[in-house]
């Protein structure tokens, strides 16, 4: 897949692209399904297919704040995106010029003089343009007279009446719900960093970890979780392991930044400088300050033994979805 981060001077093979239009951070369940759309129409026309994102997400421009509530930042995004078999992500940059553009600007200056897409598939809440003055019914007039097609695509559903969404995924992460956030998502939530250095206590405990800083994207709740650990080189994994993280500000050990320390279990080398994606399978206990260091070690124990428990009880090559 092929990361663009403008709408002009696209190559020629990828003119003609049924495109994807939306955030879809996360990129859940009902992102891939409105995908899934796109992408048979673009076999159905054999052309290209594209995704049509923005970064940062708009919510950031214009509620900017300290705490980041992002699912995907760009790189997790992009490599989901790939493996849906999506030949190019336009990613383009968010900001002032763009949030000003009319809707009928937007359209005609990169829809159809840019990427000239054959189509666009969207949700059907889609608005757009300065104050979101353009909708569905925008789009589709304008697609009738330039001359590309406009899908919207209903809600997707998981149970009954509700709704995926990236909000309500955040809201169960925060709340300490890993398994029904994963339940909406089609796959567990996962943190994507490169491993730092860290003091080394881990190791001193018999308990070595994976210390990583989170970046840019959602904090879930502070806590100790039964894991899953993909060591990824490039956008690909090359192993996969079991083990048990903690997410927090250790409180017996305090640290101001948040920190994700993962256990990998039955693994011996050397992961400084290492990517891994550490997905969150279930959720053991919240954070707690002992009374001592035996007490401590005593308890990460368990929590291991807790860990193993848990994810020996899934099915096998199941992610616990």
């Amino acid at each position: 897949m092929r990361i663009f981060r403008h709408y002009d001077d696209v190559p020629a093979a990828l003119k003609g692209a049924v495109v994807a239009i939306g955030n879809f951070d996360g990129v859940h369940r009902g992102h891939r399904a409105l995908i899934a759309e796109a992408k048979l129409q673009a076999e159905t026309r054999r052309g290209p297919l594209a995704v049509l994102s923005f970064e940062p997400h708009p919510q950031e421009f214009f509620r900017p704040s300290p705490e980041c509530f992002r699912l995907t930042p760009l790189r997790t995004k992009a490599r989901l995106l790939s493996d849906l078999g999506v030949d190019a992500l336009f990613a383009l940059t968010f900001d002032g010029d763009l949030a000003r553009r009319s809707p009928q600007d937007f359209v005609l200056n990169v829809l159809v003089e840019g990427l000239g897409i054959s189509g666009a598939v969207v949700g059907h809440d889609f608005e757009f343009g300065q104050k979101r003055a353009g909708n569905l019914a925008t789009l589709a007039y304008m697609g009738e007279m330039e001359g590309f097609s406009v899908t919207a695509f209903d809600t997707v559903t998981a149970t009954g009446d509700e709704k995926i969404s990236s909000t309500l995924i955040r809201r169960l992460l925060k709340e300490a719900k890993p398994e029904e956030a994963a339940r909406l998502l089609g796959r567990p939530w996962a943190v994507e960093a490169r491993v730092e250095h860290g003091d080394a206590r881990g190791r001193t405990m018999g308990f070595p970890t994976a210390n990583m800083h989170l970046g840019h994207c959602l904090a879930p709740a502070f806590g100790v979780y039964a894991v899953r650990v993909n060591i990824l080189e490039g956008d690909r994994a090359v192993s996969r392991h079991d083990g048990v993280a903690n997410f927090g500000i250790r409180p017996m050990y305090k640290v101001h930044v948040p920190l994700m320390e993962t256990h990998l279990f039955d693994f011996s080398g050397d992961l400084y400088g290492k990517y891994l994606s550490v997905e969150l399978v279930r959720y053991i206990r919240p954070e707690a300050k002992f009374d001592g260091l035996p007490a401590l070690i005593a308890q990460i124990g368990r929590d291991a033994a807790s860990a193993r428990v848990l994810l020996a009880a899934l099915p096998a090559g199941s992610d616990g979805v």
